[in-house]
């Protein structure tokens, strides 16, 4: 089995770490338990690990942690989100060009509020490692907020730079987060992206069929989600559309204190009427920053009430 033979993966992000994919050899040094996990590609023999097993995908992210981004502990409860790191780190290095193209570079502690951050965290602790960004972590889980405020205080300076607060009201998004004089250079989020529990089930399942054409995996197809998550996490009443709908209304009266929102968005024809309805709330700007991790293409949308550089 080769361990050490990576592929890169030039559709990531310049300053992602993880363009030259794996090395388990050495992140199995950086997390021994890792080992357990490692598998023979079928393809080519080289080192991987089942990508439709949880338990495999949360060891690689926690290794990742460790090796690159100096994280000690990192966990989260049975049946929540399991994130990606590659992927979610590519969202902060965008946002981090976005960034530099709007404000000096001797300005001075930037601050971002994560909306949905989850069990895990992981975008304020990739932010704060990597960007020395200082965070707010809002979600409307108190389960995952308790366990995202053990991950902040388990690890050495992240309690200095990550504040996670419980959003009481689960049809807000920034209301009863953004406080008055607070000021925001960006905000980021990854929406529940589906309508209902009948089509995340449906996306898992498309998702499970993907992945093990790819992998040795001997599982039977099942209805669980593969990487976790709870409804606040997967889907909400109307959709991704719906939910930025929400988001946009609310920017607006938040305009004076935030100077890019932004939000991830699944799907390619979703950006036109979210497009019209940032006309409609009068945005002085608006991005579209796209993404790729291998053959899958990602998007987030920028705007800002602005109109300065």
């Amino acid at each position: 089995m080769n361990a050490k033979k990576a592929i890169i993966k030039d559709s990531l992000h310049k300053n992602n770490l993880h363009r030259r994919g794996y090395d388990f050899s050495a992140l199995t040094q950086s997390y021994p338990p890792l080992s357990s996990f490692i598998i023979s590609n079928k393809f080519n023999q080289q080192a991987t690990i089942n990508f439709s097993d949880t338990n495999a995908v949360k060891a690689l992210n926690f290794a990742l942690l460790k090796k690159y981004y100096h994280i000690e502990h990192w966990d989260f409860p049975a049946g929540y989100l399991c994130p990606p790191i590659p992927g979610r780190i590519d969202y902060i290095h965008y946002l981090a060009d976005l960034l530099k193209e709007s404000i000096s570079d001797n300005a001075n502690k930037i601050s971002v509020l994560d909306i949905g951050t989850g069990a895990s965290c992981i975008y304020p602790i990739l932010g704060a490692r990597t960007q020395g960004w200082h965070f707010v972590a809002s979600d409307i889980d108190p389960i995952s907020i308790k366990a995202a405020n053990a991950n902040v205080k388990s690890n050495k300076g992240l309690a200095k730079q990550i504040t996670c607060r419980l959003q009481q009201n689960s049809t807000h998004i920034f209301d009863g987060i953004i406080q008055p004089n607070e000021y925001y250079h960006l905000t980021m989020c990854n929406p529940p992206f589906h309508k209902s529990l009948a089509d995340a089930t449906k996306g898992t399942l498309r998702k499970w069929q993907n992945l093990s054409k790819d992998s040795n995996s001997s599982n039977r197809q099942n209805n669980t989600l593969n990487f976790g998550g709870q409804k606040g996490e997967l889907w909400c009443q109307g959709g991704e559309v719906s939910f930025i709908r929400q988001m946009i209304k609310e920017s607006k009266q938040y305009r004076e204190q935030v100077l890019w929102f932004t939000c991830l968005v699944s799907k390619k024809d979703h950006l036109s009427a979210i497009k019209l309805s940032l006309k409609k709330a009068n945005a002085a700007k608006i991005n579209v920053v796209k993404m790729a991790q291998g053959q899958k293409i990602s998007r987030f949308i920028a705007w800002s009430f602005s109109a300065e550089k």
